[in-house]
């Protein structure tokens, strides 16, 4: 066998655009974005540059978490369009050639899947679930102690029914948690990839992806048992296989959400015949320091390495504090467990940063995904309370702002109501939202959107090549990557002083201006030709 192409290798080097559709854009004018609203904007998709599309869950769901309680998979939820309408969306996308890639939730579905209401119904479905008698004299307590994967929840994650059973759930109640150890669970989730990929998806992103497999005695947690009763479990790696051979006869990929700390434990789920990539939270998390990050991507590169597998770098998703927010905190760094209503934020200083960091992860080895919004610089908004929808939030006993702030719709036309998003939109846009608006952004060479559109540009220069660290003063990054044409550099200044620039034959792209002695400023990253 020969090589695989450069088509088939597409995703090791990527730019994968992440759409909530909820909050993208909105055809209908009913204030929930949906696949019409997608369609309308693929040229500009086509224009930012963007190798691929990630959508999160479209699918049938009464929305008790943002579309990650799935009732049906393969119906588009009627909020969204139709099934027709999203087979249109993946051809035209093609067309344009961008690829698609679609969400997938295994660990749980909706408690309105047709599968837990015939549970409840007691029901031979109650295998597919973790149904158990409660614990006490008149079963009253909950099975286990399990905590909840909310960070912060007191939660339980046992529900009892009026049956006195109880059946678990790792998140919400509204999402029971599938028994993997069932053949019909992994047929009908192996039927659904063969669904999505039949109709023209390029890959699939697994939710929650180490959490699937369950000790089948469900003992009580205990800090530091190996193996956990329920994260990280070897029999993961069966299922992962049996899915890489779906993937295959379609020349499917998946990226996986794996949080892990143990690196080697993190690598075997990218093995050559499990997934293929996986999403690096090491980097998604890392303050705005030299050491950190560079500490980031040396184990994030070093991890990879012995599997072959591309590493992945994003600085923001749906979950998480918006990088310009982020950056312009005295804490630069992400923790679930931390956040709070009312943080002190420096924008202007976070704009800066998030366009420095920008460009150092459009430069490192490996693929990128930008979350839908970023390449608008567009800060976390703070939702007012009674309009929070985030269980999250509410799991906390309300003191977690929860996820809402980075999933307010996109602003793209600047005089337009609701800054061209569509109808009154399901999350209140903050004000002032329309100065951060798409058609502003474009018409400007200075703006967010320009420094993109420029990045992803040149990005295919650096190809697939190996990094080398350069040389610098404490506080600053710099490596170089094999060019098509030479070799490219990448400075990054995140110490007090302007940096002197390494020798190099010509200024590519800068995150700002250097200053006038041609040094790099503080907060400041440039790509050079070396």
């Amino acid at each position: 066998m020969g090589q695989p192409t450069h088509a088939q290798n597409w995703w090791r080097s990527a730019v994968i655009y992440q759409v909530y559709v909820r909050s993208f854009a909105d055809g209908d004018g009913d204030g929930t974005g949906d696949l019409a609203g997608v369609r309308a904007k693929l040229p500009y998709l086509a224009e930012l540059g963007v190798d691929a599309l990630w959508f999160n869950p479209w699918y049938l769901s009464p929305m008790k978490d943002g579309g990650y309680d799935v009732a049906d998979y393969r119906v588009i939820d009627p909020a969204f369009g139709t099934l027709a309408e999203a087979e249109k969306l993946i051809a035209e996308a093609k067309e344009l050639g961008i690829r698609t890639l679609v969400d997938i939730v295994p660990n749980h579905v909706s408690d309105q899947h047709p599968w837990f209401r015939a549970a409840l119904a007691q029901g031979p479905e109650r295998e597919l679930f973790h149904f158990r008698p409660g614990r006490g004299e008149h079963g009253e307590l909950p099975p286990n102690d399990w905590p909840s994967q909310f960070a912060g929840s007191a939660e339980p994650v046992w529900t009892r029914l009026p049956d006195g059973t109880w059946y678990l759930h790792l998140f919400t109640p509204e999402q029971p948690d599938l028994n993997w150890a069932h053949p019909a669970v992994r047929q009908e989730h192996e039927e659904i990839l063969r669904f999505w990929f039949e109709r023209g998806v390029a890959g699939v992103r697994i939710d929650s992806a180490a959490l699937l497999a369950k000790d089948p005695d469900l003992p009580d947690f205990v800090e530091g048992r190996d193996p956990h009763p329920y994260v990280d479990r070897d029999e993961l790696h069966d299922i992962y296989r049996s899915w890489r051979t779906v993937a295959d006869a379609y020349d499917g990929i998946f990226v996986g959400e794996v949080w892990l700390p143990d690196t080697e434990r993190f690598a075997r789920y990218l093995r050559p015949d499990e997934l293929h990539t996986a999403f690096n939270f090491s980097f998604l998390s890392c303050p705005w320091d030299a050491g950190r990050l560079r500490t980031s991507i040396d184990e994030t590169l070093a991890e990879h390495a012995p599997v072959g597998a591309p590493a992945t770098w994003v600085l923001c998703n749906h979950d998480v504090t918006r990088t310009v927010t982020r950056y312009g905190r005295a804490d630069s760094g992400f923790d679930f467990a931390t956040k709070a209503f009312g943080t002190p934020t420096d924008l202007a200083l976070g704009a800066r940063r998030a366009r420095a960091g920008a460009l150092l992860s459009l430069a490192l080895p490996g693929a990128v995904y930008l979350y839908q919004g970023e390449e608008l610089g567009l800060p976390e908004a703070e939702i007012p309370r009674d309009r929070i929808q985030d269980p999250m939030h509410f799991r906390s006993g309300g003191t977690d702002p929860g996820r809402d702030g980075c999933r307010v719709p996109l602003p793209w036309t600047a005089d337009a109501p609701y800054a061209g998003f569509g109808g009154e939109p399901w999350l209140p846009q903050p004000s002032g939202w329309s100065a951060y608006a798409a058609d502003l952004q474009a018409a400007d060479p200075g703006s967010m959107l320009s420094l993109y559109r420029a990045a992803l540009t040149i990005r295919p220069e650096f190809g697939d090549g190996p990094l080398t660290w350069l040389p610098t003063p404490e506080g600053v990054l710099a490596f170089a990557r094999p060019g098509q044409e030479g070799r490219l550099l990448c400075v990054v200044n995140l110490a007090d002083a302007p940096a002197d620039l390494p020798a190099h034959s010509r200024l590519l792209l800068g995150s700002g201006p250097l200053d006038p002695r041609g040094r790099l400023p503080k907060d400041t990253a440039v790509w050079l030709r070396g």
